[in-house]
């Protein structure tokens, strides 16, 4: 009897019954995102695009243009405004606010529909396979599961920039895109409509790299070698077109507008870009080789299911495997030639990496639950590899927690409380089914509650991992900002270039000011300075004639005294002092 088939048989319970359900599955998948995604969101520190991103929102909200977005109120129109719009919403719904958990809940809500898009996508695409009569959708599922508890989405989901708004967005568009091609040609419109919309709004949140990173590779391995889809297309090829037209004019909607307002700036912007894709973060072709480890948990699973002859024979009844192979490879491809790459880059990869996962899931799952003769027991090798190796990882985490020992987190603390009982319980559970029965509907539960357990008892502590560098006694510019000699003092100015988190962190933007002497002996108020070297040294000679500068304090520029030290000065008029 294989796995799957003991929850399925009618005498099994009624919550079991629920959870194969589809509106079980539904509200599983809800609370793995919203775990995922959104528990203890506030933990990290603001990333650098992420200070872009929120940057530009508050100035859109205290009064900025919503179509042509400034940071530090100059103009922003590297990156397309629909990330921006939506935090800027979020925050004129709920009022202006530096709460990192409320800013990152459009983002989180981008990497749930990001996961309900790509199930709905693996369901078309598995649902005519050899197997599936076997299991309905429980293929599509289970992928769902994997991507929503792989590594690189619940770091990018918990973070409000750009990608995660433009895979999601893609990913939608795929799914429309698919379903219109597969449903009879008076019903693909509104599909293929939908999908139009949708890829023109991803358009929207990344430009055209949604469309090269995700859509293209999929296309591609859609229709290469594949003749029964090639003429399905061929079939439905003016709704196809219409759904292109559309997503044209919506991506390119934004583009022509900041075109027809400020097309210097933005011909500026787009030379620096293009230079930047061949300039910046330039890596080798081979960067991303070990891509298949950025699903977390499931790496070795996702690594067994590349390996094509391996893989091929037992995935091809469960899912299309040569599609899926295909879209990964070609997707590992495009990204690879281009020379900027960063670890999020990989975001595309992990949609299909999850599907292959999930068919080798249900290839196991499929297997004799108690195997006996040596043919049967030879299936079970990876799975107890699996087994042992998260029964490593398993028994590592309450030793790190000790060993790091902060305070709420260490020896005595509930959390290291729960963290050993969580090891013991899951431990004696992966040693029982997984190590010694191979059973992978254990192993599958199991993952999830260590995903979703390692989440909630150790993110908490991310912060004083983040700080563990900090140079004690040292201000940082949130903390600078507070200080009782800057109340009532509403500008702020920097004499030099100031980084954009640290604009952020200073709740206002800061804009650069190189003053001249008519500009300081017609100040009538004072004003906050921050510069990289003291004041006096950034300011035209003659300035003592007109200003008087009271040093406040400095701040590290980041957590270590590599980082450089700013000042903070503030610069009073002197015949206002007087009088």
């Amino acid at each position: 009897m294989s796995d799957h088939t003991e929850l399925t048989q009618p005498n099994a319970s009624f919550i079991t019954r629920f959870l194969v359900s589809q509106w079980g599955r539904a509200l599983l998948l809800g609370l793995v995102c919203g775990v995922s995604f959104f528990l203890h969101s506030g933990a990290s520190a603001v990333s650098l695009m992420e200070s872009r991103n929120f940057v530009a929102a508050r100035e859109m909200v205290a009064g900025g243009s919503w179509l042509i977005p400034t940071i530090n109120q100059e103009l922003r129109l590297a990156k397309p405004p629909l990330p921006t719009w939506a935090v800027a919403a979020l925050q004129q719904l709920i009022g202006p606010t530096d709460n990192l958990a409320l800013l990152r809940i459009p983002a989180g809500l981008a990497a749930t529909l990001l996961v309900f898009f790509f199930w709905g996508l693996c369901y078309e695409l598995t649902r005519r396979q050899r197997f599936e009569n076997t299991a309905p959708g429980h293929t599509a599922w289970l992928a769902a599961l994997v991507l929503a508890t792989s590594l690189l989405v619940i770091t990018t989901g918990r973070e409000g920039q750009w990608d995660i708004f433009a895979t999601s967005l893609a990913m939608g568009g795929l799914w429309l895109l698919v379903g219109g091609w597969q449903r009879p040609v008076r019903q693909a419109y509104r599909w293929l409509v939908g999908a139009g919309v949708l890829l023109g709004l991803a358009v929207l949140s990344k430009g055209p790299v949604p469309l090269y990173a995700l859509v293209l590779p999929f296309v591609l391995a859609y229709l290469i070698g594949q003749p029964v889809h090639r003429q399905a297309v061929r079939a439905r090829a003016g709704a196809t077109l219409l759904g292109a037209v559309l997503a044209i004019i919506i991506g390119g909607s934004w583009p022509l507008y900041v075109w027809l307002k400020v097309a210097p700036a933005a011909r500026a912007v787009a030379r620096i870009e293009m230079a930047s894709w061949a300039d910046r973060h330039v890596q080798p072709y081979w960067y991303y080789w070990p891509f298949f480890a950025f699903t977390g948990l499931w790496a070795l699973v996702a690594l067994a299911a590349l390996v094509w002859p391996y893989a091929r024979p037992r995935l091809r009844g469960f899912i299309p495997y040569a599609v899926v192979f295909g879209w990964v490879l070609i997707g590992l491809l495009l990204l690879s030639i281009v020379p900027e790459k960063k670890e999020r880059y990989m975001l595309p990869l992990m949609p299909p990496l999850a599907l292959l996962v999930a068919g080798l899931l249900r290839y196991w799952l499929n297997q004799p639950a108690y195997p006996t003769s040596p043919a049967r027991v030879s299936y079970a090798f990876l799975p107890r590899v699996w087994a042992t190796l998260l029964l490593v990882l398993l028994l590592a985490l309450p030793v790190a927690m000790a060993f790091v020992g902060f305070s709420g987190f260490g020896v005595g603390s509930l959390r290291f409380g729960l963290m050993v009982v969580l090891a013991a319980v899951l431990g004696l559970g992966l040693i029982r089914e997984g190590v010694l029965r191979g059973r992978v509907s254990s192993l599958i539960s199991s993952t999830l509650a260590m995903v979703l357990s390692i989440i909630g008892l150790a993110m908490p502590a991310y912060p004083r991992w983040e700080a563990r560098r900090d140079v004690l006694g040292r201000q940082h510019m949130r903390e600078v900002r507070q200080l009782p000699g800057f109340r009532g003092v509403g500008e702020w100015y920097s004499l030099d270039t100031l980084h954009v988190k640290q604009v952020w962190a200073a709740g206002q933007a800061v804009p650069i000011w190189h003053p001249t002497i008519a500009q300081l002996s017609d100040l009538s108020h004072p004003i906050v300075a921050v510069s990289g070297q003291p004041a006096e040294d950034r300011l035209p000679a003659g300035w003592s004639k007109f200003i008087r500068i009271s040093r406040q304090d400095s701040f590290y520029l980041d957590r270590s005294r590599n980082s450089g030290v700013w000042f903070v000065s503030k610069l009073e008029p002197i015949e206002q002092m007087s009088r």
